[in-house]
């Protein structure tokens, strides 16, 4: 166990560069189970959850090797059906993506339930749901979902919800089954958008990238080629949210701006604004920070949405962008009932935050944070965490930081490299 100690209130300046996108990356690394051929993937972030992908693609005799330091080659030609780890599987949420490309390529798996954050409920059922229309049976035994099946045969599948791995599990399933499918109700994050590109790259069919409605025209078999994974954007927002809150001015390179449209129009309401050059972010250090009342004065809502609307991954740096942030705002996110939690530590900090419910709180700022020891409860929220020690006045301590790492890379080099006073310690 490793924590992190902060110096709160040193603005940072300069340039970084972000990783691969940590959710583009764990679909398309379960998505190479599909071809018997060789597969290279670039701009793989080095993160836990990678790794522990990578250690389940490796029990099913996948062959992995780093090629350089962002650069991974995978050969699945070999495969086997195993027995999962369950204590592997219950470390990420994406052990889930397994099911669609091992199914269309073994034709049975046993596959112990998915972990992943704490936030609260997350079903499975439409990935199973998904699965059946295609010809897979399913049960739940000990514990375990076994799927099988005698081929795959495309179909007409209407998602009961818009879940980005569900999504991402019924596409790779549909591109080696027989026929034509459409998946409608489709989730479409850029993540979704570059798996389909990479199975496109490799030969599958897939048309209406981008939409919620995915048709897929079946194809016999995928072969092998390189992909290039995009930049992350939660992780580009998140390093402009540790600009702002420090009063600092960074430039973010190859940021992936064409993803960031929404997203930038909710943080102007927060008083953040930014400039692109090119592919590039320039946050500036004259922000205004104040937030943009709706009409008639009234108090404004930030709520979650699927795409293109704000990711429910931003809603805990938004948080406590609001914190240094003039004026009052309501935050919703009603896809998960844990989310909120973590802001009793930021109330702890100074803030003005009111738990309205597990799914509401009302934020009114600007207020001045002060060193504390934290706990990272999830990704998202200890990345908050961080962003709020930054700010805070003093030196703050943040335990647990395995969960910050499971989906930023190496983050306190990359803060460090723009003046933060940071440093990882032995917990």
């Amino acid at each position: 166990m490793e924590k992190l100690i902060i110096k709160g209130g040193i603005p940072l300046h300069g340039e970084l560069i972000p990783s691969g996108n940590k959710n583009a990356a764990l679909p398309m690394l379960a998505a190479c189970l599909l071809t018997p051929e060789p597969v290279v993937l670039h701009n793989m972030p080095d993160i836990l959850d990678v790794k522990a992908m990578i250690r389940l693609m490796q029990s099913l005799n996948v062959k992995v090797e780093w090629v350089n330091k962002s650069s991974l080659r995978l050969d699945a030609s070999d495969i086997r059906p195993a027995d999962l780890d369950p204590s592997l599987c219950r470390q990420i949420r994406a052990s889930i993506l397994l099911a669609g490309p091992l199914v269309s390529r073994v034709g049975e798996l046993f596959l112990p339930p998915p972990g992943g954050d704490v936030i609260g409920r997350r079903r499975v059922d439409t990935h199973i749901l998904a699965l059946k229309q295609l010809g897979v049976k399913t049960q739940y035994i000990e514990n375990q979902f076994q799927l099988s099946t005698k081929g795959l045969v495309g179909a007409e599948i209407l998602l009961d919800e818009a879940s980005v791995t569900a999504t991402e599990n019924a596409i790779m399933a549909c591109v080696l089954a027989k026929g034509k499918s459409t998946i409608k109700n489709a989730a479409s994050e850029p993540h979704i958008q570059n798996l389909c590109h990479f199975l496109n790259v490799l030969g599958a069919n897939i048309e209406n990238i981008g939409s919620n409605t995915l048709v897929i025209n079946g194809v016999d078999s995928l072969h092998g080629g390189e992909f290039s994974i995009g930049p992350d954007y939660l992780e580009v927002v998140s390093y402009i949210g540790a600009a702002v809150v420090t009063g600092g001015s960074i430039r973010i390179k190859n940021a992936g701006v064409e993803h960031l449209d929404m997203i930038n129009l909710v943080m102007r309401r927060l008083g953040v604004n930014w400039e692109t050059n090119g592919d590039d972010i320039i946050v500036p250090e004259e922000q205004q920070l104040e937030i943009e009342p709706d009409l008639g004065n009234a108090i404004p809502e930030i709520s979650v949405m699927p795409w293109p609307a704000f990711p429910t991954d931003l809603m805990s740096i938004a948080i406590v962008i609001a914190t240094q942030s003039k004026g009052s705002i309501l935050f919703h996110d009603w896809m998960y009932p844990s989310r909120m939690f973590f802001t009793d530590k930021l109330v702890g900090m100074g803030a003005q935050i009111v738990l309205c419910d597990p799914h509401r709180c009302i934020v009114m700022g600007p207020t001045r944070l002060n060193a504390e020891h934290l706990e990272s409860p999830d990704i998202r929220a200890g990345m908050a965490l961080l962003l709020a020690a930054l700010s805070a006045k003093g030196e703050s301590v943040i335990r647990n930081i395995s969960q910050i790492d499971r989906g930023y890379q190496r983050v306190d080099e990359k803060l460090k490299a723009l003046g933060a006073e940071i440093q990882r310690l032995p917990a």
